[in-house]
């Protein structure tokens, strides 16, 4: 560290160029592999310009993360130069800085020939469709890159299906993330696309489809190919418009295919008979289902406690998520003995029980069934226990054997 922070400086001296306190805070105190600059000054492209030539060629970073800068396709580039000659780099999460279509395009190409990087996170950077295209065509060509997200990167229906295309073949990618796109159609084509590949392709792990404006209808495509597909394990739908016939089908792949582990329906609507149909499929001995999450669901007493009463004939689901429901004192009381006799740990759930003139109330917990936490830092690790998502996907042995299909 001594050294990458002496030679940080001469580089600094060299183009005259202000040292960054972020950077030099994280030279002087990083005792990992992995490198974090979201405290303290943000980064500008001329930062990254003496950052990249620090780091370029040191086998000891495995991670970089520069969400919440002021890296635009400048500083891209830079960053592009640091992919390309990297043979560590593990991990790069550019999450919300201004990089824009050609900025991803550097990005992309620089990832032609690397052989290292295994994640990517380009979520809030306005690369458009013309910047998405582009990290699509990369999936052609990169044979590493496990992990991608381009979620609120304002895709729209052309890039996100060159995505679905891209997957149909490509046997590495084992989580993306294309949610929130810009779809100005009511054919669901994107939906029929990412369906399309859910029957072929047998490494894909976790999908996020949120804000996808996706109806019944599209949940439906989904589910027929869902029920040929085993390897799908985490699925994210949040904020579509699936109501209780997208539940029910929903309900008929839990019941027929095991292998979906963790199901995010939060601000859907599917009330209190698609829970009941959830319910029925969480029962059966063969659900294999860990986590689920219908927050804001218009879900009442009657839906509520189905789920409740399924906590209590399957003990695989450990974690459920109903903030935003209505929640009367039958399921306060009920949901308060789940957490009381410790069937369902409050770092599982995101209500607490709290009693008031002898009545039981559930209070919001900071709990929830996300990938990603788009409102904390990384600092202090993404796999803390209210992050279940990660903690989830941590423990579950899903690593890929090398076989020809794979390959």
């Amino acid at each position: 560290m001594e050294d990458l922070k002496n030679q940080y400086l001469s580089l600094c001296a060299e183009v005259q160029q202000p040292p960054n306190t972020c950077v030099l805070e994280v030279l002087e105190n990083n005792i990992s592999s992995r490198f974090d600059f979201i405290h303290g000054d943000r980064l500008t492209d001329e930062d990254m310009l003496v950052l990249s030539k620090t780091l370029v060629g040191n086998s000891a970073i495995k991670g970089l993360d520069l969400r919440y800068n002021n890296i635009t396709d400048k500083g891209a580039v830079y960053i592009a130069h640091l992919i390309q000659e990297s043979e560590s780099l593990q991990s790069l999460d550019l999450m919300c800085n201004n990089i824009e279509a050609d900025g991803a395009d550097v990005i992309a190409k620089s990832l032609h020939k690397n052989k290292s990087l295994k994640m990517l996170r380009m979520t809030g950077n306005k690369i458009g469709n013309k910047g998405a295209l582009q990290l699509a065509a990369m999936l052609q060509i990169n044979a590493t890159l496990e992990e991608i997200d381009v979620s609120d990167c304002d895709l729209a229906t052309q890039s996100v299906i060159a995505f679905a295309i891209v997957l149909k073949n490509n046997r590495r990618i084992r989580a993306i993330n294309v949610s929130r796109p810009l779809l100005f159609s009511l054919q669901e084509e994107t939906t029929v696309h990412m369906a399309q590949i859910l029957v072929v392709n047998k490494t894909l792990r976790e999908l996020h489809m949120g804000k996808h404006d996706m109806t019944d209808t599209g949940v439906e495509r989904l589910c027929e190919a869902l029920k040929l597909n085993v390897s799908l394990r985490y699925l994210d739908l949040r904020c579509n418009r699936i109501t209780q016939d997208g539940a029910k089908c929903l309900s008929e792949v839990l019941k027929q295919n095991p292998s979906l582990e963790i199901l995010d329906l939060s601000s859907n609507r599917i009330e209190d008979d698609g829970a009941v149909y959830l319910s029925e499929a969480i029962k059966l001995p063969h659900s294999k289902l860990k986590a689920l999450s219908v927050t804001s669901n218009n879900i009442r007493k009657k839906g509520l406690m189905s789920f409740n009463e399924a906590m209590k004939v399957n003990s695989c689901l450990t974690h459920i998520y109903i903030w935003g429901n209505k929640l009367e004192e039958p399921v306060c009381v009920a949901f308060s003995r789940l957490i009381s006799s410790g069937r369902l740990l409050e770092e599982h759930t995101d209500v607490s029980p709290y009693e008031v003139d002898g009545h039981v109330f559930l209070a919001e917990a900071s709990h929830g069934l996300h990938r990603h936490y788009y409102w904390t830092s990384r600092y202090g690790g993404d796999g803390d226990s209210s992050n279940s998502a990660l903690a989830l996907m941590a423990s579950d042995s899903l690593d890929i054997q090398p076989t020809n299909e794979n390959l």
